[in-house]
């Protein structure tokens, strides 16, 4: 999906979408860093867009990995569905749902869930709820990456995980705040 169409995509649907543009390679550096992919057995991701981060974790997940990806946004999904992938499995459902897709799936922990979910759009109590179950299915030792535009979240972050780090990346439209938790 080109930019032009990504921005076409927001105009109608911007509610359900908090980006205008796709992530940057610098945002997507961010995001993908703090990961461990030597150990890694499932990765979530939440609001994968048209796949510019699920393409770089797929890239460096190893093959008997999974990623489970939560995208409500069906023009998107089917973009999602374009991905060559068997690790990827997408799913057009909340990511407060996640637990009982993890059922589903036989998975019993999570090491990390990644997210673009604008939160900032997204009712507070169904945040509450997403960031719940994220805490539950991480353990002790999994981590939480979630992007943002400002610093809004940041106390609902910290409200629900112990450690919460902040980097910042100005080379992305626009310019976004990355948080790394951990419980």
């Amino acid at each position: 999906m080109s930019k032009r169409e990504f921005f076409s995509e927001f105009l109608k649907q911007g509610k359900n979408i908090g980006a205008v543009a796709p992530s940057s390679k610098y945002l997507v550096k961010k995001m993908v860093d703090p990961i461990d992919f030597q150990s890694v057995k499932c990765i979530v991701e939440y609001g994968p867009g048209t796949g510019t981060i699920t393409r770089e974790l797929l890239k460096r997940m190893p093959q008997n990995s999974i990623l489970l990806a939560f995208e409500i946004n069906k023009e998107f999904c089917d973009k999602l569905e374009e991905i060559n992938d068997s690790r990827i499995k997408i799913i057009s459902d909340s990511a407060e749902n996640l637990i009982d897709y993890l059922t589903q799936n036989n998975i019993e922990q999570v090491d990390y869930i990644v997210s673009s979910l604008p939160f900032a759009m997204i009712p507070n109590s169904i945040v509450n709820n997403i960031l719940t179950v994220a805490k539950k299915v991480l353990g002790t030792t999994g981590t939480f990456i979630q992007y943002q535009y400002s610093l809004n979240a940041l106390r609902k972050l910290k409200n629900t995980f112990k450690n919460v780090d902040i980097n910042f990346t100005p080379m992305n439209i626009p310019p976004a705040f990355v948080f790394v938790c951990r419980n």
